[in-house]
């Protein structure tokens, strides 16, 4: 009998993963950063992805597959950024009701308040701890996206600090199980940003289009979702971030996210 191969650790990007990022879930009229996607909107999308044989699962979902079994193949990741509380009314029926899964990052800091770091925007209220856990029992992964939604690339070692493991912190007392997921707070981070997220012990964070020698798994790109894409602009968009993702030269990352 010929000798076993042995298999190749996981890369991140071999083949690249497709991880969509979405904000709110809700009427649409006034959206003046454009990062709001109506519930019949968020339904056609997903139904584009099913009929192409694609599933949106979270993020932790589709690393442990992939470590796993090599690729991402026939899964798409699913995230949902600032917790907001139209993820639990207008999202996860939507989301459930296509078999997909989703990870929503959240606020524990702000439990109950609103988005007020957006000053043109209409203040739209965020998850509260029953909120969070009812998405959790709702099968969606909780992860963290700092406790207030600042800029950590300009705050102090102590604010960092705070945010990032604080926040983990927060949501093992709330979920019973520290998340394994970190987002940073409007796609700003650097290497001392991700230093503290792997010291946190966080597996994985999500970012939008980091620095090439930051990517890998504590800087995962994303690609935006909004409320103009249809297929064409969907497809568009996969390629895109193919293509830009081609650039970027990783050795093989071995993955840590933990099993049920």
């Amino acid at each position: 009998m010929a000798p076993r191969k042995p298999r190749t650790p996981w890369n991140p990007w071999n083949p690249r993963p497709w991880v969509a990022m979405y904000h709110s879930i809700d009427d649409t009229t006034d959206d003046p950063y454009q990062v709001t996607v109506s519930p019949a909107r968020l339904d056609r999308q997903l139904r584009w992805l099913r009929d192409r044989g694609l599933r949106g699962v979270g993020v932790r979902q589709l690393l442990l597959y992939a470590a796993r079994h090599g690729d991402t193949r026939g899964l798409v990741g699913l995230t949902f950024d600032d917790g907001y509380a139209d993820f639990l009314e207008h999202a996860v029926p939507i989301l459930r009701r296509h078999d997909c899964t989703a990870t929503v990052f959240v606020l524990p800091g702000r439990l109950g308040g609103d988005n007020d770091w957006d000053p043109r925007g209409p203040r739209k209220p965020l998850l509260t701890e029953a909120g969070i856990r009812r998405c959790a029992a709702a099968g969606m992964e909780v992860a963290s996206h700092g406790l207030r939604h600042v800029s950590l690339t300009s705050a102090r070692d102590a604010v960092v600090r705070e945010e990032v493991a604080g926040s983990r912190e927060l949501l093992r007392t709330i979920t019973g199980r520290a998340p394994e997921g970190f987002c940073y707070p409007y796609g700003h981070l650097d290497a001392r940003v991700a230093a503290a997220v792997r010291e946190a012990g966080y597996a994985y964070g999500c970012a939008i289009d980091p620095p090439a020698e930051l990517a890998g798994l504590l800087a995962l790109p994303r690609v935006h979702i909004g409320e103009r894409d249809g297929g064409w602009r969907l497809r568009a968009k996969r390629r895109l971030h193919a293509v830009r993702r081609a650039a970027v030269d990783l050795a093989p990352v071995p993955v840590s996210v933990s099993a049920p």
